[in-house]
């Protein structure tokens, strides 16, 4: 009897590190020169951060800000959707940043085919957000991951439950 190896493919992010970058954010923005005036708010919910500054500069400059921190927390910055700059009262901007959490169902069919195609003897079934890759070589799932990790997909990746 062999057994079987399997690993999880979810995208995910850790929530503290997203309320870390967020806060740090906030702080910057408050401190720096160019942006203390203009009055600019970080909204954290529980699916996006709502952005409202003065103009699309400083909006910008937010972005950038958001940016650094999320990458020196290691969060990936494909986590992040930006939404469309709406105009608030009074000359104001307002962008929501929508949070993207799981694999949708055109993706995970993407990654399995990718995974059917380039490896013959890998089984990869998808299930609900995530999807299961199981091989009787650990070394193929190391093939899988490599190349999961080169390709450019619209999600950051994680690979959990590695057994």
């Amino acid at each position: 009897m062999a057994s079987t190896f399997s690993f999880d493919i979810v995208s995910d992010f850790d929530w503290q590190e997203l309320v870390n970058a967020v806060d740090q954010t906030t702080r910057e923005i408050k401190s720096r020169y160019d942006l203390k005036d203009s009055q600019t708010t970080l909204e954290l919910n529980k699916d996006s951060i709502t952005v409202s500054t003065d103009s699309e500069f400083t909006l910008e400059a937010v972005h950038t800000l958001l940016q650094t921190k999320a990458a020196k927390r290691d969060l990936s910055l494909k986590i992040f959707d930006y939404g469309k700059v709406e105009s608030a009262s009074g000359n104001r901007v307002r962008q929501e940043i929508k949070l993207k959490k799981g694999i949708n169902q055109d993706i995970a069919k993407q990654i399995s085919k990718l995974i059917r195609d380039q490896f013959k003897k890998i089984q990869a079934t998808i299930q609900g957000d995530a999807v299961r890759v199981s091989a009787k070589s650990k070394d193929e799932l190391q093939q899988v991951i490599q190349l999961l990790k080169q390709e450019d997909l619209p999600v950051a990746l994680q690979f959990t439950n590695y057994r």
